[in-house]
């Protein structure tokens, strides 16, 4: 049966990292699920949009999951997946259905459909919908603290505050083509970061942790800056930082063509787990 959710119950949240456990480990790889994010929903009082699909049966086990996640209030990411036990039943076309539906409803200008390079049916799915690959990105993971580094005293880190909003938003625009709406509510959970060079606001990057994963995002250098090993320290104490508290894996993303960022995360010592295609949902 398909349920929408406007906030996730914890029995929801137990249903679908069942799921995703089944999934990974008949398909390898990852899926890309936001865990802060749908943690914060099962806190949400649900008097709001749709944010999630569940395919359930009637002993509340989760045959199929679709959610949302949206960074800048137009572009929505869309990630999915069914029971290897259940698939070819038609569970994932209709959820995929109604997740078209919700992006219309909610007025998001484009669904981005995120399918595992590996996943034949995913692929299928999408092109039979009529969705072009719009791009593709590697999805990289360290599991190991990177090797002690000199650091350069000039650049430090800083948490981002309101007044740093203008020049981030200038970062990240210049760096991803546009900035996210809720850049400066993101301030408030401290995670977002101000990247200094002899005092001037050179980069940032946000840095939210998950359970025994820390995550990298968002993460920019000015164009002028970069080249002298800026980004290199950075990253390395930050993803030492992770590990220094306990995590222990970090996790990021970087575009599939974009070889300099690719070389740059390499040196630090991630390594690809896998290679994902967003699919552009016509809606």
């Amino acid at each position: 049966m398909l349920r929408a959710r406007t906030h996730l119950t914890p029995d929801d949240l137990s249903a679908v990292a069942d799921l995703e456990r089944r999934v990974v480990a008949h398909d390898g790889g990852r899926l890309k699920i936001e865990w802060e994010d749908l943690r914060a929903r099962a806190s949400d009082p649900g008097d709001g949009p749709t944010t999630d699909l569940l395919w359930t049966t009637p002993d509340g086990r989760a045959d199929g999951y679709v959610g949302f996640d949206s960074w800048d209030g137009r572009t929505v990411e869309l990630v999915g997946m069914v029971d290897p036990d259940a698939r070819g039943r038609g569970i994932g076309a209709a959820l995929l259905g109604a997740a078209v539906q919700v992006c219309r409803d909610r007025g998001f200008a484009q669904a981005l459909l995120i399918v595992p390079r590996p996943s034949e049916a995913g692929h299928h799915l999408a092109r039979r919908l009529g969705a072009p690959l719009e791009h593709s990105e590697h999805a990289l993971r360290l599991d190991t603290p990177p090797p002690p580094a000199e650091e350069d005293p000039r650049t430090t880190l800083r948490a981002a505050t309101t007044t740093d909003l203008d020049v981030l938003a200038e970062l990240l625009t210049a760096a991803f083509g546009q900035a996210p709406t809720h850049l400066a509510a993101s301030f408030a959970a401290g995670d977002t970061l101000a990247v200094e060079h002899d005092g001037a606001v050179v980069g940032t990057l946000r840095r939210p942790r998950d359970g025994s994963s820390g995550g990298i995002y968002g993460f920019a250098v000015a164009p002028e800056f970069q080249g002298r090993g800026i980004g290199r320290d950075v990253l390395r104490r930050v993803s030492r930082a992770f590990f220094d508290e306990g995590a222990t894996s970090v996790r990021l993303e970087v575009a599939v063509g974009n070889d300099r960022a690719l070389g740059l995360y390499t040196s630090v010592g991630f390594r690809r787990v896998q290679t994902e295609d967003y699919y552009d949902l016509p809606l």
